[in-house]
């Protein structure tokens, strides 16, 4: 039975980043009418940070690492939640990193496997620019598993 999806995008961040930067990329991405997981909004007092987090991680068509030099600093050590959440969404098929303040070069030095990851730097296009894109990417994803539900339902 396929997993019911509850939200569009998982956006991964360094905890020093939600106020700022983290808030403003879940802003663009919300007003471009997209469902995101995002830790400020989506974590209750009282809730399990972890076991709310592999929630949004599983209900999620696809991750979103914003990452700055705060997110650096973070993967840097390996016990942190972001490092548990960038395991679990180096996983997962389609996982973007936006680099924000930072390079590819610096981030392949932290982490090969993301840095290896296509995706997209704030220094060569705007942040708002860079929503628009993931939006059009969600679009896709919602139509092929649209397509493959039907697929799945014909052959049944």
């Amino acid at each position: 039975m396929a997993r019911t999806q509850e939200q569009d995008v998982f956006l991964c961040h360094a905890w020093d980043d939600r106020k700022a930067d983290a808030k403003d990329a879940y802003d663009l991405l919300v007003g471009r009418k997209l469902s995101v997981w995002f830790s400020e909004v989506s974590l209750r007092p009282g809730t399990d940070m972890r076991v709310a987090i592999e929630k949004g991680l599983v209900s999620s068509r696809m991750g979103i690492v914003l990452v700055t030099p705060a997110m650096l600093v973070k993967l840097r050590s390996d016990r942190s939640v972001a490092n548990s959440e960038l395991s679990a969404l180096l996983r997962r098929n389609l996982l973007v990193p936006v680099m924000h303040g930072v390079t590819f070069e610096e981030l392949d030095q932290v982490s090969p496997m993301l840095a290896s990851r296509g995706g997209f730097n704030t220094a060569e296009e705007s942040l708002e620019d860079i929503a628009v894109k993931v939006a059009e990417l969600v679009g896709e994803l919602a139509d092929e598993e649209a397509a493959a539900l039907s697929m799945k339902s014909a052959a049944e």
